[in-house]
């Protein structure tokens, strides 16, 4: 049959549907394929130099100084089963004890976390203070570190969350970079004690190691954006208080803080002998909640700060592409998700995308992940002196898939806090011990 209005066949118009499809898809596949690949170039170029490369570490030396005011910022909500662990450890850190003020949010609790505040602040009356919020208060981390903000001795502030256990020396090395003016933010490097739980553990354990190790490392070295994780490290409080404060609307308000500071020209420093051994989560379904509200936080971000950020004269070039590629990071997931499917609708059209598809496949498996490729991980593996390790690489396949569908659910979600903005709430990380196995207490850690 033939359309009396146009001249055309059925066939020729289908025809002519199927030829406008993929000439719509390819440069869509393309793109798409051209982006996977420079972040997988983007992991090399880390690892290599995290290899090979010259590698900084310019706040190491310093042991004696002239210490100044510190306040560590521990924010709790329900934190029974651990709470304890770090008190004891943070009181035992080696600092002047005259110098250091550990100040303890208790975020409306509802188990025995405020009565374990209460007591160690009873025991140790002027080091440690306890703020209690109200249950009324706006929820949340960071609304509960503008509340601490008021607070605040000296001009340093060190956040911990509250499963984190620190080394004796731990403190001493996240102020040392402070005392370079430039620095407004530091962050030391997060080390699981929990990985011997289960396989999922294991998983990130390496997934911390390439993170840490080789891809925070590489970006000192490269003088880029280490990027403020939250905990383990900290913010020059004049620094904060001059670009506006923690932002209460942040779910991610370590990344939110970082990109502040950098737009602002302050510095972030790494520093990879500061370690700080956490719990990791056990179960993928808490996995997978987790990765999904980072995701939703970091893409809060992006859409927020990446404008000022190629707009601030404060940034320099190498830092701007750094910082917009470290934005754009779990934006992937839905990115490959759509890559996927356009080159699977152009093999069934009869475009040649099969080898393209497959293409996209492997780089994927090597570009995206919660902080690290593969090759990072099996370098920082290297690196630590722990090789065995290496073996559990191809596992993180599984991971794989699971932070691919949880950073697009975070990001969909961020998609609808810009344009209906919601309130800000907890979301709790679930505890699973009393007693910290296993967790390791040096004084000088030995990776580097």
């Amino acid at each position: 049959m033939t359309d009396v209005h146009t001249g055309l066949s059925f066939t020729g118009q289908a025809a002519a549907a199927h030829a406008s499809l993929i000439a719509v898809l390819q440069p869509i596949a393309y793109a798409i394929v051209a982006l996977v690949v420079f972040y997988t170039a983007r992991h090399l170029f880390f690892t290599m130099n995290r290899l090979f490369g010259r590698q900084r570490h310019p706040y190491l030396d310093i042991t004696q100084a002239s210490w100044p005011l510190v306040t560590v910022i521990i924010p709790a909500h329900n934190e029974q089963p651990v709470i304890a662990h770090i008190l004891e450890r943070m009181i035992a850190v080696d600092y002047p004890p005259d110098r250091l003020k550990i100040l303890c949010i208790d975020d409306w609790s509802t188990d025995a976390t405020p009565a374990i505040l209460d007591d160690f602040a009873d025991r140790h009356p002027g080091r440690v203070q306890v703020l209690h919020r109200p249950p009324d208060a706006q929820p949340g981390k960071a609304a509960a570190l503008v509340d601490a903000t008021a607070y605040l001795m000296g001009d340093i502030a060190l956040v911990f969350d509250a499963d984190y256990l620190p080394g004796a020396g731990l403190v001493k090395q996240l102020v040392a970079p402070f005392f370079d003016p430039e620095v407004g933010g530091v962050m030391g490097r997060v080390v699981p004690y929990n990985s011997g739980s289960n396989l999922l553990t294991h998983l990130l354990e390496l997934e911390r190691a390439g993170g840490y190790q080789v891809d925070q490392q590489a970006r000192a070295n490269l003088r880029l954006i280490p990027q403020f994780g939250g905990t383990v490290g900290g913010v020059r409080a004049s620094a904060l208080r001059a670009i506006g404060g923690w932002d209460p609307r942040a779910l991610a308000e370590d990344t939110d803080i970082t990109y502040r500071l950098v737009i602002a020209g302050w510095k972030i420093a790494y520093q990879n002998r500061s370690e700080c051994y956490e719990e990791v989560v056990e179960s993928w379904a808490a996995r997978y909640r987790q990765l999904r509200r980072w995701s939703r936080g970091h893409n809060q971000v992006l859409f927020r700060q990446l404008l000022p950020l190629l707009r601030s004269s404060r940034v320099t070039r190498r830092e701007r592409l750094d910082g917009v590629s470290l934005l754009g990071i779990y934006a992937m997931a839905p990115v490959l998700l759509i890559g996927w499917l356009v080159l699977y609708l152009l093999w069934l059209c009869g475009d040649n995308g099969g080898g393209l598809l497959l293409m996209l496949a492997v780089v994927s498996y090597g570009t995206f992940g919660n902080a690290a490729a593969f090759y990072e991980i099996a370098s920082a593996s290297r690196l630590d002196g722990e090789r065995d390790k290496v073996k559990g690489v191809p596992l993180i396949l599984v991971g794989f898939f699971v932070s691919t569908f949880a950073a697009t659910a975070g990001f969909l979600a961020a998609i609808g806090d810009t344009l209906r903005p919601r309130r800000i709430q907890w979301h709790k990380t679930p505890r699973y011990r009393d007693q910290a196995r296993g967790a390791p207490d040096p004084a000088t850690p030995t990776r580097l």
